[in-house]
């Protein structure tokens, strides 16, 4: 048995059965790490010998029948921003270089209450500000499909680990298509909740109103069990939900009969690649195939454009707001100064990269009390102006779907945040919908182009996961792309 190809679900039931251990299978995950982690980087913190003491506990507990879960044994990756008690949580920053909390996220204790084995903290732009994973302190992670090409952002590592089997699933978070753009780029399913579904007790905050906690995985199945074991009410976060958390992984149903999938023009009509049309248009025709009846819908083309300049005077006033307090006086590290000022100065000059310093820049002004009207506030009326277009579209549709980019992963040297093209804006920012609107949005594996992974994605209605997931199930039969044994570069 190859333990590495197993979906997490298939890994968690061949434990129950005595087929291999939670021991077993993280060490083969480790060594993995071992082996590829020089060439991928998708960790900034291993705990090796943590987990395998982790997975050993666990083992004896489903041993003993006191862990039945489907995700009882299986290793999981944590994105750098989510506290893990007595574990370096850096947020991919220096500023937080020896940052150890003394708590865990609540999405972190739910994995582990689940009986799921922490391997460790995967890389990711510095403060999820970054959509290559390029931008962290601790290096550049690589796509593990190939190496030339960056995974996406600011979830790379997380979407890397998943690709590279250096886990079988990793947390992540969502706040402009964090987890969505990698999972596309890396060829993993990537799914962001409804807002308030998971937790995010315990998450290092980017923009809070547009913050999501989501995960990575290789199945939809996989993907649907996650979602009940990390999803639920916590009173420590006021936005979490009350919403009962619903049997996903029970009610999974391939049946797209009556299932209406609004196809989103304004996105593909931009879409560069002709490889990534085919593939997208070849797909749908097969949906309909199976009984969904597919239309055509366009959202306002102003309101499109107005996508990602809103997106960034809210993300970064509120990434402003929630990091001021990183000033070397009460958080995090310290510069030498010789007054207070200058220490503030200094330490969040070094200790922040110069991407997220052009963030804060960005942020302070449009939180200038003469900026705020013309600015802020309009920024915050044209969102509530796309969320009620997109609300127009829903209506009469299950799903609004499209390509989940525009190009495969572009190259390295060609990256640096700057590679989209005026005709592919609208293909990558559309990501943004789920996040301005809160609802549920997931990114699945659709086929290859140039050798590389390409993929589409799926926004509902608010709570509506089972439904992306029911979709999601009939798509990946029709394309085969359940699991992790593609091979990759090593």
């Amino acid at each position: 048995m190859d333990i590495l190809s197993l979906t997490a679900v298939e890994l968690a039931k061949a434990i129950r059965e005595g087929k291999t251990t939670s021991v077993e299978a993280t060490q083969a995950v480790l060594d993995k790490i071992a082996a590829s982690e020089d060439t991928y980087h998708c960790y900034v913190t291993v705990e090796r010998e943590k987990a395998l003491q982790q997975a050993a506990e666990v083992q004896k507990k489903i041993e003993a029948g006191e862990l039945t879960g489907p995700l009882a044994g299986v290793p999981f990756a944590i994105k750098d921003n989510m506290c893990t008690e007595g574990t370096l949580t850096t947020c991919s920053s220096k500023i937080l270089e020896n940052f150890v909390p003394t708590f865990s996220a609540e999405a972190v204790l739910n994995l582990e209450k689940a009986g799921a084995v922490i391997l460790g903290k995967t890389n990711m732009d510095e403060f999820a500000m970054g959509s290559t994973t390029e931008t962290s302190y601790y290096g550049v992670t690589k796509n593990p499909r190939n190496p030339e090409h960056v995974p996406g952002g600011s979830s790379g590592g997380s979407a890397a680990a998943v690709a590279a089997q250096e886990c079988f699933a990793a947390l992540g978070s969502d706040t402009g298509g964090s987890i969505r753009q990698p999972a596309s780029y890396c060829g993993v399913v990537g799914m962001k909740p409804t807002y308030g579904r998971i937790s995010r007790y315990g998450i290092i905050p980017y923009a809070s109103s547009l913050d999501h906690v989501g995960y990575f995985t290789t199945s939809v199945q996989d993907t649907a069990v996650a979602l009940e074991v990390l999803a639920g009410r916590d009173d420590r976060d006021m936005t979490s939900s009350n919403r009962a958390v619903e049997a996903y992984a029970a009610n999974l149903n391939h049946d797209l009969r009556g299932k209406r999938i609004a196809v989103l023009d304004n996105v593909q009509e931009a879409v560069a690649n002709p490889a990534i049309r085919e593939n997208f248009d070849v797909l749908m025709k097969k949906l309909e195939a199976r009984g969904a009846t597919v239309t055509h819908v366009r959202m306002d083309d102003k309101l499109m454009k107005a996508l990602m300049p809103t997106y960034y005077i809210i993300a970064n006033a509120e990434a402003t707001a929630n990091h001021s307090n990183l000033d070397g006086i009460r958080f995090g590290m310290r510069e030498a100064g010789e007054n207070v000022e200058d220490v503030m100065i200094n330490t969040r000059t070094k200790g922040f990269c110069s991407y997220v310093r052009k963030r804060f820049v960005i942020g302070s002004y449009s939180l200038f009390v003469e900026n705020q009207d013309k600015i802020f506030r309009k920024a915050q009326k044209v969102r509530r102006l796309i969320v009620e277009e997109l609300n127009r579209v829903l209506a009469n549709s299950d799903v609004v779907i499209a390509s989940a980019a525009g190009t495969i992963a572009p190259l390295a040297e060609e990256s640096k945040d700057s590679h989209l093209g005026a005709d592919n804006n609208v293909v990558e920012n559309h990501m943004v919908l789920g996040n301005f609107t809160g609802y549920p949005s997931m990114t699945m594996p659709t086929g290859f182009a140039e050798g590389m992974p390409i993929g589409i994605n799926m926004t509902a209605k608010a709570f509506d996961e089972q439904t992306l997931f029911n979709i999601g199930l009939a798509i990946e039969e029709e394309t085969g792309l359940k699991g992790n044994d593609v091979e990759v570069d090593a």
